[in-house]
């Protein structure tokens, strides 16, 4: 979970979306719900983005600051089943349209980040 804390933090320090940094962007490649659609629970964190599960410090995965409708900071969170889900979606999409992945995978920083964290939350 150190490795899931340290992107987090990258993630709060201002790492975007497009970020393929291996330890400080991954999370941010992982796609959710548009912010607009969230419930007030998946907003600040108090359930899953994906399966709206109730989350509690021990099964929640935090996914970075992200702006919402108004200008307003939001904490989403997943669960590690869908995290690792997304991962893995994510892993799959990725190794279809990277440039390095095609040439030499093993030297791919962000497929390596993406199988990294797949096995960091697995339950």
């Amino acid at each position: 979970m150190s490795q899931i804390t340290a992107t987090v933090e990258a993630l709060v320090a201002g790492e975007t979306r497009t970020s393929s940094s291996a330890d400080g962007g991954v999370l941010a490649l992982l796609p959710f719900p548009r912010v607009s659609a969230l419930s007030a629970l998946q907003a600040r964190g108090a359930a899953c983005v994906w399966c709206q599960t109730l989350l509690t410090i021990e099964t929640a995965v935090g996914l970075g600051e992200r702006l919402g409708p108004s200008g307003v900071t939001l904490f989403p969170r997943g669960c590690h089943a869908c995290v690792r889900a997304a991962a893995l979606r994510t892993y799959g999409v990725h190794a279809d349209t990277c440039e390095q992945c095609v040439d030499n995978p093993i030297l791919c920083d962000t497929r390596r980040a993406l199988r990294r964290l797949a096995l960091e939350v697995r339950g």
